[in-house]
């Protein structure tokens, strides 16, 4: 099991600003930090990837579907063209910064809703992308978590039945599912029990507390998260992910007003404890 880091928290493009941070996670304990590609190209990732591994830090990556133009659920072809090539940019970006694991909503632009259920050729369409973004990255070297939200912010997938369907669907190796057990505690009726159901389908977890603060200060069933983790076999990334209102743009897409902590520092330093400590309390199964 290995630990990491969003820096969402701090912004959405990683830069020659931020790096001192990757030293301050690493210090702590650290074992990653999860990167958001939504701008830049290779060359730009490649020199943060090499940041990253000058701190003795490893890497997963984090991107959405920006519009429209660009929708893997679309019914034009040319916008399902376009969202293969997107998909194949932040591989790209990936690869160049050694990330392990490409992970988001990699299906539909967020905030948007038709209104109705996801269809089957919606759903014949993601999974032909997905498909082939799969084989593209399997030649880098990267896995794909498809990160189900919860109904506020998407339709097309809600649940974790949804992305298990989903992912059966695409029926490639290296795309999975991300489970983010901030969107599970909205939108399952049991977060925990759909962990040990579908543990097969999960390539990648990102540890949310059900108001997007600090781990272990709300009222997420941590014990019987990680323990369904654990028992089940899961041994990859941990990934903590928290929202503050530093950044306007995100803090409006997350529906972030207020305040959830009392200091980001509060957030990676009292999170890790709680992690590490869940986790070997988990053990026993």
């Amino acid at each position: 099991m290995k630990v990491g880091f969003n820096m969402l928290l701090w912004t959405t493009h990683v830069t020659k600003e931020h790096l001192p941070l990757l030293k301050t996670l690493k210090k702590i304990g650290y074992d990653g930090v999860e990167i958001p590609i939504f701008g830049g190209d290779a060359a730009h990732f490649e020199k943060i990837g090499k940041a990253i591994k000058d701190n003795g830090l490893a890497c997963t990556s984090v991107t959405v579907i920006p519009d429209e133009q660009h929708s893997p659920i679309s019914a034009d072809a040319k916008c399902r063209k376009q969202a293969v090539e997107y998909l194949k940019w932040a591989i790209d970006c990936s690869q160049a910064m050694c990330s392990e694991v490409l992970c988001g909503p990699i299906y539909q632009p967020l905030g948007m809703f038709s209104g109705k259920p996801p269809t089957e050729q919606e759903k014949k369409h993601a999974a032909e992308v997905h498909r082939k973004a799969g084989e593209y990255a399997a030649k880098a070297n990267v896995i794909l978590a498809v990160e189900f939200l919860n109904r506020f912010e998407c339709y097309f997938l809600n649940t974790m039945a949804d992305a298990a369907a989903h992912v059966k669907r695409v029926n490639h190796p290296n795309v999975g599912v991300l489970f983010d057990t901030f969107h599970a505690n909205i939108e399952e009726k049991d977060p925990v029990g759909c962990i040990s159901k579908y543990i097969k389908a999960i390539k990648h977890v990102h540890i949310s507390e059900n108001d997007r603060g600090t781990p272990g200060k709300g009222h997420i069933d941590w014990p019987g998260t990680f323990k369904a983790l654990r028992c089940g076999g899961y041994d990859d990334w941990l990934v903590i992910e928290a929202f503050g209102r530093a950044l306007p743009d995100l803090a409006a897409a997350t529906k972030v007003w207020r305040d959830f902590f009392a200091s980001q520092e509060d957030v990676y330093k009292y999170g890790l404890k709680f992690v590490r400590k869940q986790w070997k309390a988990a053990g026993q199964c």
